[in-house]
């Protein structure tokens, strides 16, 4: 169809092709599993369409060109010619002798997903994949200087739409254009549509949905893993995220965190099968503000997609070198900030190479959820490490860091937690006037409240050692100061002073302590007396013993003795005394130590309540 062609004729023409255009886009789409029965023949099409879009512009060259006339046949014509390249069933794209869009068809702009006047201006090669622009601008000098036509394939991105595409490129003269035009004619060999826009798709339903699992069970693993006990603990959050991340879906994985206001690379994760030692550590080195893109997410909130870079410089250069997305290869770039309540906490960047698919709309979606769920994770931690920064400043004010040297006494202790992060049991080695004191207990409760009940008896025995000589004097003061707070709590206690050999005991309530011979046997103590607020008349139970070298006193809480097995039996203080017996002539660590490891066999490693043991012994 290289002579002139009537206007009619052209009419019929363009008619016949919109029909096949048409029967070829639905054997398509009933037949996306066998492409290549429908290839051969649209690219017969696409060779029809050049010709007839060349048949067009000659009719447009005869339009006469004064101006002032009155609308004749010919200029009936022209506007006839140019509702016909608007209305071309091929995407047709008229550019400059630069590259840049002149004039575009309708079917370009709903291909592109962008208005005419959004892409007239803009030039046409950055809608080329990056890998072959410069092959494309090839293309285009030589039509431009030899006149044949040429073909390419190639990829084709433009607001979040990917298209492997095959252009016909031909040189073409313009009515009114003082240069020669180029035009590209487009044949879409596959698409990959990520919005809500029929058209060709280059996957089956089946990979869909597939596809469509993956990305579920990406975030499901994601999910656990941000869940995960370590994560709250350790500043391990963004590190793992990563990790997945790199593993899963992309071959470089970028983090960047806000601290202080501002935003500082945490991770970088390169290709695990190529040499990039170095140009991670140079990654790591480059400030997070100097990437145009990265910074437009953390200042603007909202996520960003290249299925196809059209600019190499979206993550900045190197620095005194080339655009740092070429230095890495990458064919497709995705950014999502890391959500914080009031602003970004931090970004996440994701590159893939031009080896895999490129990143899509949904795999936007899908990681903007991923960032929301990073930033709540990032938030939990904060929050997870003030409340546990509490619970340590309540469990100082309660367990001692350490014992001191207790001159002619050795001691030792063991504390468990149990099921609460915030304990209620107390235990103490403190100075007193002319000797030592101890005191062990706890407030009957549960939480911060029933801790800090603890804490103010512990510190109120300290403080009042300093003045009594009797630890049942101190406990009784002790008591009007709970009653007098009225905290709705009692507290079982027991103190005890260590002058020499000679040791005085105060019971509130609590279990009686151990005493261990040097042959083996072992009694209780007294014990007893009424809990320390309930009552303005405390009744303590006192008890004054010698201890002679080779004596061990062994004191504990109602966790050690209430531990129950997997039958429900308690471990009571019949078994106590038998693993005493056993530790004849051991330190006071050997001995809570083995106390331990004999409530944790008959218990089988299970801990309800809190456990302490303090054992004394005079050398």
């Amino acid at each position: 169809m290289t002579d002139a062609i009537g206007l009619h004729a052209l009419e019929q023409a363009l008619t016949a092709l919109t029909a096949r255009v048409s029967s070829l886009r639905e054997a398509r789409s009933a037949y996306p599993a066998d492409p290549r029965s429908t290839l051969d023949a649209a690219l017969a099409e696409l060779d029809t369409a050049r010709e007839l879009l060349e048949a067009s512009l000659r009719e447009l060259r005869k339009a006469p060109k004064r101006s002032g006339e009155r609308e004749s046949g010919s200029q009936r014509e022209l506007k006839l010619l140019r509702q016909v390249f608007r209305t071309f069933p091929v995407p047709v794209v008229v550019l400059d002798a630069s590259g840049v869009v002149r004039r575009i068809s309708a079917e370009t702009s709903q291909m592109l997903g962008s208005p005419a006047g959004y892409l007239i201006g803009r030039s046409f090669p950055l809608l080329v994949d990056v890998s072959r622009r410069a092959a494309f601008r090839s293309h285009l000098t030589s039509v431009q200087q030899g006149g044949q036509t040429a073909t390419f394939q190639t990829r084709l991105a433009h607001q979040g739409r990917a298209h492997t595409v095959q252009l016909a490129v031909t040189r073409l003269s313009m009515p009114g254009e003082p240069q020669e035009m180029i035009a590209v004619v487009i044949l879409p060999l596959e698409a990959q549509v990520t919005g809500e826009r029929p058209g060709p798709v280059d996957r089956s339903d089946a990979s869909l949905v597939m596809a469509a699992a993956r990305r579920q069970e990406l975030l499901s693993r994601m999910t656990r893993l941000l869940l995960d006990e370590e994560s709250l603990r350790q500043p391990v959050t963004v590190t793992r995220a990563a990790r997945l991340l790199a593993a899963e879906t992309a071959d470089w994985v970028i983090a960047d965190v806000v601290r202080d206001g501002v935003p500082r690379r945490a991770v970088v994760l390169g290709p695990s099968d190529k040499p990039v030692t170095e140009l991670v550590r140079l990654i790591e080195g480059l400030t997070p503000l100097t990437a145009p893109a990265v910074a437009h997410v953390l200042t603007g909130g909202s996520g960003v997609v290249h299925e196809m870079l059209e600019e190499e410089t979206l993550l900045g250069e190197v620095p005194g070198g080339p655009p740092l997305l070429r230095v890495m290869g990458a064919a497709s770039l995705l950014i999502v900030p890391i959500q914080g309540e009031t602003g970004a906490l931090g970004s996440l960047t994701l590159v893939r190479l031009r080896d895999r698919e490129p990143f899509s709309l949904a795999d936007l979606g899908l990681m903007e959820e991923i960032g929301a769920h990073l930033g709540l994770a990032l938030r939990a931690r904060r929050s997870f490490q003030t409340r546990s920064q509490a619970a340590d400043a309540l469990r100082t004010s309660v367990v001692p860091r350490s014992l001191p040297d207790i001159p002619g006494v050795e001691a030792a202790a063991i504390y468990h937690a149990g099921s609460s992060p915030v304990g209620a049991e107390f235990y103490d080695v403190f100075p007193v006037r002319n000797g030592w004191g101890f005191a062990l207990g706890g407030a009957v409760g549960k939480g911060e409240e029933a801790a800090s009940v603890s804490a103010m008896a512990r510190n109120g025995l300290r403080v009042l050692s300093v003045w009594e000589s009797d630890p049942a004097e101190a406990l009784r003061k002790l008591n009007h100061a709970l009653e007098a707070q009225n905290t709705g709590m009692f507290v079982m206690a027991v103190a005890g002073f260590v002058r020499a050999r000679r040791i005085m005991l105060a019971s509130a309530g609590h279990h009686p302590a151990a005493l261990l011979q040097p042959d083996g046997g072992v009694r209780f103590t007294a014990g007893g007396g009424v809990p320390l607020g309930i009552s303005p008349e405390a009744e303590m139970f006192t008890e004054e013993l010698t201890l002679t070298s080779g004596q061990t006193l062994v004191f504990y809480s109602d966790g050690l003795v209430a531990s129950q097995n997997d039958q429900g039996e308690a471990y009571g203080e019949n078994r106590l005394a038998d693993v005493l017996a056993r530790c004849v002539g051991q330190s006071p660590a050997t001995v809570v130590k083995a106390i331990e490891e004999d409530r944790h066999a008959f218990s089988s490693g299970r801990v309800w309540d809190e456990i302490v043991i303090l054992a004394l012994r005079v050398v």
